[in-house]
């Protein structure tokens, strides 16, 4: 998909790219490797650049760093064989949550890539702009620019490895981005969508501090109980929907917020768990909303206590009506 751009003279992909490895070998570093602000594996604010874009690192290792830098490298490239390295030949299932497609193995996956990577313009490009997690389980925030796809996608995948290979990907993104009707014309039929997404074959391995986090979350917000999810947030948490464009500030709005919209949110009342990944010091949950098809992910940060200091989430809202998605963005207008 296109990157914005001050006109012609905008650098195409393999361009940049070219420029990556250079400046990897000025620095001494590896190519494919990215250089952060600081070493330091702590809270602290950590930035890397990837492709010309900075990436928050702050709540990833350095191996995550590197992993994702080469993968987004690869996937904005013409190489199909580099892409398909960091996939485990062994075992790997690759779901689109919002339309449902599933690649159930290596050759699939390869099979697709094939005959997409081709296809895609100098220009195309898909970046990473936050990774959190660990070489066990992470969650991404990505960007597929327009000539990808047709129109700008903004993704957040969750991914588990094995042995230094993805073994399970799922993304999840509005079906929006593409219209009502393009994603619709994409989406499986409701009784071909997939019921799982390989969540079986690699288990639960996200670090124990966050599942109890997310458990814990998941019975409140189940529950409807507003007051119960807000016990778990940092007094100066940050939840977000990009599908809904919202953004609340603060834990005793957010209680507020959640208070008027826990009957309503897909991952509100009556929303269920599917899988986990990350680290202690966040991750991601992949959840099932009330409605069929209605599914999503909620990546989160913590804080040094424990507590959740920033919530983002992310579904298909080409699912709902304009009038529900209103509903809900006028409740962030707090009297």
């Amino acid at each position: 998909m296109k990157l914005s751009s001050a006109g012609p003279a905008s650098p195409s992909r393999r361009t940049l790219l070219g420029g990556m490895v250079a400046a990897t070998a000025v620095t001494g570093l590896a190519a494919g490797s990215v250089a952060a602000t600081t070493n330091t594996h702590s809270l602290r604010s950590r930035t890397v650049q990837v492709m010309g874009h900075d990436v928050d690192v702050s709540r990833a290792t350095p191996w995550l760093a590197d992993f994702f830098a080469s993968y987004f490298e690869a996937k904005s490239g013409t190489d199909v064989d580099r892409l398909m390295t960091h996939f485990s030949r062994e075992s790997i299932v690759y779901t689109d949550a919002t339309v449902g497609w599933a690649f159930p193995n290596w050759q699939s996956l390869y099979d697709l890539f094939a005959s997409l990577l081709p296809t895609w313009p100098e220009s195309a490009m898909a970046y990473p702009t936050r990774i959190v997690g660990d070489d066990s389980s992470a969650v991404v925030f990505f960007t597929d620019s327009p000539e990808l796809f047709g129109r700008e996608l903004r993704a957040i995948g969750t991914i588990n490895f094995r042995q230094g290979k993805v073994a399970r990907w799922v993304d999840h993104w509005d079906g929006r981005s593409l219209t009502v009707k393009g994603v619709a014309d994409m989406r499986v039929p409701a009784d071909q969508f997939p019921t799982d997404f390989g969540e079986e074959t690699v288990g639960e391995t996200a670090a124990p501090a966050l599942r109890t986090v997310v458990r814990k979350l998941v019975a409140a917000l189940a529950a409807g109980d507003a007051a119960r999810a807000a016990s778990l947030l940092d007094p100066d948490v940050v939840v977000e929907d990009i599908a809904l464009h919202t953004q609340v500030v603060g834990r005793g709005r957010v209680q507020e917020f959640l208070g008027r919209t826990l009957p309503i949110l897909p991952y509100g009342h009556g929303v269920t768990l599917r899988h986990v990944v990350g680290c202690a010091r966040g991750g991601a949950f992949e959840w099932v909303g009330r409605a069929p098809l209605l599914l999503g992910v909620t990546a989160l940060e913590l804080s040094q206590d424990g507590l959740i200091s920033r919530m983002t989430s992310t579904w298909d809202s080409a699912l709902w009506q304009e009038t529900t998605i209103g509903q809900v963005q006028g409740a962030t207008i707090l009297g």
